[in-house]
């Protein structure tokens, strides 16, 4: 599409506008700044950077974590944990619910001053340049009480956190690359500005993201279907980043949805894609995060079932949905779809929830992500009413390909064990 006909399809777009901002605020080089910067980036001083940087850092690329120009300062980094809003320059009062940080050693920051330039690396690519605003030492264990409401390094969120360098580095970045993500999941991967074209293209002006970690089983069905009933179209959105041990690959996710899409859903509905975040499992917080950056992607609305964004038994199986109870008005303009607990019900010979079925729990058969991935990695038998039989085909060929040493003793607790 020529930049002409994006141009126009933006002004024609009737989608909600990004957060904070009247435009998509991306970060990502291209063409002749792109070639110049990564000469530049060549003779820099280098920082490694984790999986989560990286995939923030891409956020900050393709325009995802509008209106954001970088890696947090301090005070932005308290004001966040503290109260949801940024204190700084331009952005000052912008809600924003979870830290965007960048993290290196003592001895490396030490080495580094303000106004220094600086390569972002990951896995051998240099994939941004940070201009060093600041830096600063934080309370880990604040970090982690405020935002994961714990501090026990049995948390993922919790031990990704207190794993992190000890100094922040502040600054804007411009980025370099995407990383594997365009190459790896092709038409998936979807920028901000592609999926807002994509609506626009298709007359959507409501549309719904569901986000997920997991391949789609009954209850996400059902929970997207109620969603297009109320929306022009919804968006099945996976995180395409690194997840906890245990959890299904990405490329093994994105096959089993698209079957399930190319199968039960009509074609007009729905669109498949990908970002390319690392999961926090932050509960009611990072349900907030993904409201918001849902919205740069051009969602009116996000999906919020239980336990969203959840792990073990760490948070209300719809705590997640409190939270956007706790918001200002001007907070965010993405809002919450909140649908109660679903299941399939024997008595009624179909999906339902806890608000539409007269039945007592004996009836139900509740499904969940953890239960699917525990029956599947102990080969045991999935009914039809828990997943698609073409789902379960392309699962069952990704576990029965696993070596011994690959598989992953999957534990139901919290929410999901009922």
């Amino acid at each position: 599409m020529s930049q002409s006909a994006t141009s126009t399809l933006h002004s024609l777009s009737q989608l909600v506008p990004p957060h904070g901002s009247d435009t998509l605020k991306e970060k990502l080089l291209k063409g002749d700044a792109l070639t110049a910067a990564q000469q530049k980036a060549k003779n820099l001083p280098k920082i490694q950077i984790s999986s989560r940087e990286a995939g923030d850092l891409i956020m900050l690329g393709i325009g995802g974590f509008t209106p954001l120009d970088g890696f947090m300062n301090q005070a932005d980094w308290q004001s966040v944990c503290d109260n949801m809003h940024l204190t700084s320059g331009d952005n000052a009062g912008v809600f924003w619910p979870i830290p965007i940080t960048l993290s290196t050693d003592t001895d490396t920051a030490d080495t580094l001053n303000p106004g220094d330039d600086i390569a972002l690396e990951y896995q051998g690519e240099i994939m941004g340049i940070l201009t060093l605003s600041e830096k600063y030492r934080i309370d880990k264990a604040h970090e982690c009480q405020t935002v994961f409401g714990t501090t026990e390094l049995e948390h993922p969120g919790v031990a990704m956190v207190m794993a992190q360098g000890d100094i922040n580095l502040a600054g804007d970045v411009v980025v370099l690359s995407e990383g594997e993500f365009p190459s790896k999941y092709g038409d998936i991967y979807l920028t901000p500005a592609q999926t807002r074209d994509i609506f626009t293209q298709n007359g959507w002006k409501t549309v719904a993201a569901f986000q997920t970690r997991n391949p789609m089983h009954r209850s996400h069905e059902y929970l997207a279907k109620i969603a297009i009933e109320i929306c022009d179209g919804v968006l099945i959105h996976s995180l395409l980043g690194a997840l906890k041990p245990g959890d299904i690959p990405a490329d093994v996710r994105q096959e089993a949805i698209g079957t399930l899409i190319d199968h039960y859903f009509r074609k007009d509905t729905v669109i498949q894609a990908g970002y390319p975040l690392d999961m926090r499992y932050a509960g009611p917080r990072e349900a907030l995060l993904h409201a918001l950056f849902r919205q740069n992607y051009g969602c009116s609305h996000l999906i919020v079932g239980r336990d969203h964004a959840g792990v073990g038994d760490y948070y209300g199986a719809f705590d997640a949905q409190h939270i956007f109870d706790t918001l200002k008005p001007n907070d965010l303009i993405t809002q919450p779809l909140k649908i109660d607990w679903t299941f399939w019900c024997d008595a009624c010979d179909s999906m339902a929830s806890t608000k539409t079925c007269p039945h007592d729990a004996s009836h139900h058969v509740k499904v969940s992500g953890t239960k699917l991935r525990k029956a599947l990695s102990e080969g045991e038998d999935v009914p039809d009413n828990f997943s698609r039989p073409e789902v379960l085909a392309v699962l069952r060929n990704y576990y029965e390909g696993l070596e011994d040493h690959q598989k992953h003793k999957v534990e139901l607790t919290g929410h999901s064990a009922k």
